[in-house]
């Protein structure tokens, strides 16, 4: 027998919506779970225990984004955040309290389901026992446990703040990390406005890093919001 695939939990106030999503996840084998408000999908996303979370922002009983805070209170269960409210600002809230993704609506079915395999992918790791000191994407290679930097096999210096933020970035991979978070954790709480600190530091990075650091792969910008490194290029 083929095995069922994971468990989504879709928390979404609109019927349509939710029989568009039952529709084409049930599809392509998804197994399939709803709520019509936060409430009821922070329960279930407590008792179903779901692989991953497609959640609206606009419930009738409570904004979606403390169904975010909630969540991740007690799991790191990937959320994938799919709303008509695609202002920056909605954006970054999600992506700052936890949100692995934004798709706004109206969305790409194929968009959509790209998403939440990157998402799922990114998850797996992290149940695994022991995390891998060593990772790869593309011709760069970094080996956290010797503080080694490669790019084609040939040793890269990185400055301590370049590290650091390499780090973070991985540590996000695929996901939008914000530029307060990168901020944040890469020079500390007192300069999470001084968004050109990572203008300077991203672009050497991708000097360093990226074959054409003028139409970076891996060191990708979300303008307006933060940056994701990304492996699946």
């Amino acid at each position: 027998m083929t095995p069922m695939k994971p468990l989504i939990l879709v928390i979404e106030d609109d019927p349509q919506i939710r029989r568009f999503l039952r529709a084409t996840l049930t599809a392509e084998d998804y197994q399939f779970h709803e709520a019509v408000n936060a409430q009821e999908g922070i329960a279930q996303a407590a008792t179903r225990q779901p692989a991953l979370v497609l959640l609206d922002l606009g419930l009738p009983d409570q904004d979606g984004l403390e169904v975010i805070r909630e969540i991740r209170r007690w799991s790191q269960m990937p959320v994938v955040v799919v709303s008509a409210r695609g202002q920056e600002k909605d954006k970054i809230s999600a992506l700052d309290l936890g949100a692995d993704d934004y798709v706004a609506k109206p969305f790409a079915v194929g968009e959509l389901l790209a998403r939440i395999r990157a998402a799922l992918r990114r998850a797996a790791p992290a149940a695994a026992d022991g995390a891998n000191s060593i990772i790869r994407f593309g011709d760069v290679e970094a080996d956290f446990e010797k503080r080694l930097i490669t790019v084609g096999g040939r040793e890269v210096h990185l400055t301590p703040n370049e590290y650091k933020l390499l780090q973070v970035l991985i540590k996000y991979a695929g996901r939008v990390v914000t530029q307060r978070q990168l901020l944040n954790e890469v020079w500390g709480p007192q300069h999470t406005e001084q968004s050109q600190y990572l203008r300077v530091y991203v672009a050497q990075l991708r000097r360093k890093l990226e074959r054409d650091p003028a139409r970076p792969r891996y060191l990708q910008t979300e303008p307006g919001i933060g940056y994701r490194l990304s492996f699946d290029t």
